[in-house]
């Protein structure tokens, strides 16, 4: 059965009530119509009429729209139509709507055709322009126009935004000029969220501050379930996110909020446009700080292996890169911690060790800021002013990069190396900065920051280069308790702490919340398992380098 136009159109404009493709070929809004593709999917609903009056449409384009088009509009394209169809139809959309001028002189490609068929994606040509009096085709002019509106002001925004960066502007200048432009407040950050630049009033800042949308660091949410790109609404206002993008690597966010209305998908269009010109930025400081980097890592890496020369030599070409050397230093090494292999890929960003060094250098900036820094192959290196205060500063900078909770971020291990006053003895503390690494990550797991002193035995236990002669003796030695049980476990975790205690059983149980009579009956039993060790000393200092094993190398676990 047919439905008239002003049923079709209430059903169009009202979202509880949705028609479909079938439905509108129907009505008189079109006629002279062909289905070209997606004839098996004309039962899609609209919900709503969408047109095509500007080559970058896709943003505007929502679930279950239909979307109206000429084949003039799709010769504009800077893509194929192909993949035009490919990427609207991953919008929702339910149909595409093209006018031809005529079927003999303008057609669409077969190619695209061909891909609409694949992905279902209806696509209906017509010869005459839809009934502008019909009442499905009110508003379309208004909408066409609001498209064409934002497209003039976001290349207004562009060209102003390039002749920034063209002056040597950087993100604070992009900042500035976006927040009067756009008359919200900017915030741009690194891709983990860390803020890099802001500007806006200071009420809409302010609301930003205290809204959702950032975390209890400060950081902007990026994560998918929280965070994500796109136009929301946080208890404080409307915030816009687009992705900062260059040579197909993520290398930020740069947002847009407003306190006093909501944002819309026309706000969101100004924004990427806006992230394009940040890309711009972040490829010119790339460009002019990647042989500067170069120098820099290679620097590093030269004293780290002795060869950087005399140390007066080395303080004074550090100099020129702005470090001081001539103190008393710690060699900080980061690194990322392993991933599973069934971790999902992440998406394309620089490198890993590069973001990290540079969330490290901008933590730096106001803790330490004459320590040298060089991200190297697989780590970061710091080449910290040493004090009494120094593991609490190592722990403030790890705290800052981490974030909150890790915030779903790569997890890495931080090893600290001894002090050092010349340039002579820094690869042996190198060394020592990364046997604490590789060490505290075997025994405390990821995100460990380990001190070299903190190592205690486990520095002779990691000169011991055959890991099988290790792990056989810690079975020989524990017997039973290697085995990865709960009870196994639990044993273990009492023997550690009799051992700790020097086999005082009273201290032991009110460490483990036991009854005196409970323990005593647990040290029968290791005696039975393990051998008399109350009253053999060697065979305590045995079990207790067997069970450094067992948490160093992670037997059975």
């Amino acid at each position: 059965m047919n439905t008239s136009g002003t049923q079709l159109e209430a059903r169009v404009d009202n979202a509880m009530h949705p028609t479909t493709v079938q439905d509108l070929l129907a009505t008189s809004f079109l006629s002279s119509c062909s289905v070209l593709a997606g004839h098996a999917n004309l039962g899609r609903e609209i919900m709503r009429l969408n047109v095509m009056e500007v080559p970058d449409v896709i943003t505007w384009l929502r679930p279950q729209d239909l979307l109206l088009t000429t084949g003039f509009m799709l010769d504009q394209l800077a893509e194929p139509v192909g993949t035009f169809f490919s990427r609207a139809n991953s919008r929702g959309i339910a149909a595409v709507i093209v006018h031809l001028a005529s079927e003999r002189d303008d057609s669409l490609p077969q190619d695209a055709l061909a891909v609409a068929g694949a992905l279902g994606l209806p696509v209906i040509a017509v010869t005459q322009a839809p009934d502008p009096g019909h009442p499905l085709g009110r508003g379309l002019a208004a909408l066409a126009a609001s498209q064409r509106a934002a497209m003039f002001r976001a290349e207004r925004l562009r060209r102003r935004l390039v002749d920034v960066v063209v002056a040597g502007g950087a993100f604070a200048d992009i900042a500035t000029a976006g927040a009067q432009e756009l008359s919200a407040a900017i915030l741009v950050t690194t891709s983990d969220g860390r803020e890099i630049a802001r500007a806006g009033s200071a009420d809409d800042l302010c609301a930003l501050a205290h809204s959702h949308a950032l975390d209890a660091t400060g950081r902007l949410r990026t994560d998918a379930i929280e965070g994500g790109l796109g136009v929301r609404s946080t208890e404080c206002g409307s915030i816009a996110v687009s992705a900062i993008s260059a040579n197909g690597v993520d290398h930020g966010r740069i947002a847009a909020f407003r306190r006093d209305r909501t944002l819309a998908h026309d706000d969101l269009y100004l924004l990427e446009r806006a992230a394009s010109v940040c890309a711009l930025v972040v490829s010119r400081d790339q460009a002019l700080a990647s042989v500067e980097d170069k120098h820099r890592s290679n620097f590093v890496r030269d004293l780290l292996l002795g060869r950087g020369g005399g140390h007066d030599h080395a303080v004074a070409h550090a100099k020129s890169f702005g470090w001081d050397l001539d103190r008393e230093v710690v060699v900080v090494s980061i690194e990322p911690d392993p991933v599973p292999l069934e971790t999902p890929a992440a998406p394309v960003q620089m490198p890993l060790v590069d973001r990290q060094a540079r969330a490290f250098s901008s933590a730096l900036a106001s803790r330490d800021p004459a320590a040298a820094m060089a991200a190297l192959a697989t780590e970061t290196v710091i080449l910290l002013g040493a004090d009494a205060h120094t593991m609490d500063t190592v722990h403030e900078l790890v705290a800052i990069v981490r974030g909150e909770g890790g915030g779903g971020r790569r997890a890495f291990s931080v090893g600290v190396s001894r002090p050092c006053t010349s340039m002579d003895e820094l690869p042996t503390v190198y060394s020592q900065a990364r046997t604490a690494l590789q060490l505290g990550r075997k025994i405390s797991g990821d995100w460990a920051v380990t001190h070299f002193d903190d190592l205690g035995v486990y520095r002779l236990l990691s000169l011991v280069d055959d890991e099988g002669e290790l792990e056989s003796f810690a079975r020989e030695t524990l017997r039973e308790l290697t085995a990865d049980t709960a009870e196994a476990q639990d044993m273990r975790r009492t023997l550690e702490t009799l051992l700790s205690t020097n086999i005082n059983i009273a201290e032991t149980a009110r460490k483990l919340h036991f009854h005196y009579n409970t323990l005593r009956y647990r040290v029968v039993k290791l005696e039975k398992i393990l051998g008399s060790f109350t009253d053999q000393p060697e065979l305590c200092l045995d079990l207790s380098l067997a069970l450094k094993i067992m948490s160093m190398r992670r037997i059975n676990h």
